[in-house]
């Protein structure tokens, strides 16, 4: 079971070595803390949009760099004015992908790159 509460709890927490697959009831639970992502086949996803080429790939970079320090890696796919990003987890519910904590840490650090943007 989940332990975040609050957008300010996944903000502030880091990933750790998933062991166990969210339930139900908490990814219903912490969907809402992340506004603009769904659930897409078992995946937590979001599109985000820009002016053009250069501030999608800021945000790329910037996604890269938080995914690297995370050791959580989403998978995208980037166009010129568009990056939707994808998160799951492999290291739960014996290898089959799941949703854990860790994409939920991630998807609001993702977001919040947009908050901090010039």
């Amino acid at each position: 079971m989940s332990t975040l509460n609050s957008l300010a709890d996944l903000l502030q927490a880091s990933c750790i070595h998933a062991h166990d697959a969210l339930t139900a009831a908490d990814v219903a639970r912490l969907l809402p803390l992340v506004p603009g992502w769904n659930v897409d086949h078992g995946k937590l996803v979001r599109g985000f949009a820009f002016k053009n080429y250069h501030e999608t790939m800021a945000f790329v970079n910037a996604l890269a760099w938080i995914s690297h320090r995370e050791d959580h890696h989403p998978e995208l796919t980037v166009t010129y004015k568009n990056c939707v990003v994808r998160y799951d987890t492999h290291s739960v519910n014996n290898g089959a992908r799941s949703l854990s904590d860790n994409d939920f840490i991630c998807a609001a650090k993702a977001s919040a790159l947009l908050k901090a943007a010039p």
